[in-house]
């Protein structure tokens, strides 16, 4: 117990500060609101990617299945058009999200940045290939998951240097005190936005020279990083590190700032590729962490509710387990972490750590041999596991491995939870043995 007791020091004293101070950091925290902001358009392009993925084969002889791939090849290009620009646009979108949650940080109005930084995305991103009076031309394929570093940096970029000169007042123009606020914000505004469009402007005549883009450059130089990160071990060690964290009471978004980006970028390529009909390339997405590792929340506690709600002898747990199962089924499992309690409790540490580390791995190794289909669509992240990791995935047997996952984490907690029961019936009955005795 000193052991633990000096590890849970280090925590607090040494790591929290810094995850704590990591999840306030602005740029990161900005980043962090600007994918939570997206859900509608997340959730409207995995709508579009279901309904355009009928499962079927040449075998395939039900007539439901066989009306819907009429349906999807009747309305391919509406569906995606429509994907094009839910999905199909995400690093357009994050964009725009983090301008305004950054200047919404440094109490900037965040129309004008948005505007800059909605232009600079376009110039950097996007490569023209016909410009002309009838006729305008862009290729676009980067605006979508592979453009969110370039959406990052020029959100981020745009807003700092805005800011700065808004602060110094460089080459402001002030106006009569008659000229409305929002009229003399404009024209505050013109010199500080000459420089940052003729900033983005430099940036593209580099990278135009080179018959290139920001965005696809960064993409071809980053891409081993991102495969490392698509990576079995990546995945084991992230969500490990995320419930190590979640344990020493750091919730998991302190690092969704970082992980964000990383899940939400290769679920929208795998969203594209499944679209066109190619194969998915990507296993660690929003979908993945959402579903099949982290079943029911961090800790995977669905499970464990279940455990605690038909076997648990203890008024406490039993109590616990009634009030947080049904939480734990929308992947909510904030009751069960602090009801038991989880964290800081070092009676569990072990089954909080492992369980969700073995549903990632086990899941991982399903997708990676072509066992599971990988997912491509994101309905809502309180969504009940088993069915999210279906209609993720249009894969019947996603459907059974979340819940043989569900099975395996209840025998993991098995035990801790049957030695945790018996030490807290025991002091229950010791306490109504007390009670008796007084009255």
């Amino acid at each position: 117990m000193s052991k633990f007791n000096s590890v849970t020091a280090l925590m607090e004293n040494k790591v929290m500060p810094v995850a704590n101070r990591l999840g306030q950091q602005r740029h990161l925290s900005s980043i962090r609101d600007a994918f939570i902001s997206l859900l509608p358009i997340t959730l409207a392009g995995g709508l579009v990617a279901i309904v355009s993925s009928p499962p079927v084969t040449e075998e395939t002889t039900n007539g439901f299945l066989l009306a819907w791939e009429n349906f999807a090849l009747n309305n391919a290009t509406v569906l995606n058009w429509v994907f094009s620009f839910t999905l199909g646009a995400m690093a357009l979108y994050v964009c725009i999200g983090i301008t305004h949650f950054l200047c919404r940080f440094y109490k900037i109005n965040s129309f004008i940045p948005i505007l800059f930084s909605t232009m600079g995305f376009f110039l950097l991103v996007t490569q023209p290939q016909e410009l002309g009076w009838e006729t305008k031309t862009l290729e676009f394929s980067f605006i979508d998951g592979k453009g969110l570093l370039p959406a990052i940096l020029i959100a981020i970029g745009t807003t700092e240097l805005y800011r700065i000169m808004k602060q110094k007042e460089f080459g402001k123009i002030k106006m009569p005190p008659s000229v409305p606020a929002s009229l003399s914000d404009v024209f505050a505004s013109l010199i500080p936005g000459m420089i940052i469009i003729a900033c983005f402007l430099v940036v593209f005549s580099v990278f135009h020279s080179f018959d290139t883009t920001l965005g696809r450059a960064l993409f071809d130089v980053l891409s081993p990083t991102f495969k490392s990160a698509d990576s079995l071990g990546f995945v084991i060690f992230i969500t490990a590190l995320t419930h190590l964290f979640w344990f020493f009471g750091i919730h998991d978004a302190a690092l969704a700032g970082v992980m964000g980006p990383i899940r939400d970028g290769n679920l929208s390529i795998n969203a594209a590729a499944q679209m066109a009909g190619e194969q998915l390339p990507n296993i660690f997405t929003t979908s993945f962490w959402t579903y099949f590792t982290v079943i029911g929340g961090c800790g995977s506690v669905i499970g464990l509710a279940i455990l605690l709600l038909f076997l648990a002898k203890s008024k406490q747990l039993k109590n616990v387990g009634k009030v947080g199962i049904v939480p734990a089924f929308f992947g909510i499992s904030e009751p069960l972490i602090f009801g038991i309690p989880l964290m800081l409790n070092p009676m569990f540490l072990i089954p909080f750590l492992l369980t969700s580390t073995l549903n990632a791995a086990i899941s991982y190794i399903c997708m990676s041999i072509g066992l599971i289909e990988k997912t491509f669509s994101m309905l809502s992240w309180n969504m009940p596991p088993f069915l999210g990791a279906f209609f993720s995935t249009l894969d019947w047997k996603a459907f059974v491995l979340v819940i043989l996952l569900i099975i395996v984490d209840a025998l993991l907690y098995y035990p801790f939870v049957k030695a945790y029961d018996r030490q807290l019936t025991k002091k229950e009955l010791e306490s109504m043995a007390e009670t008796d005795a007084k009255s």
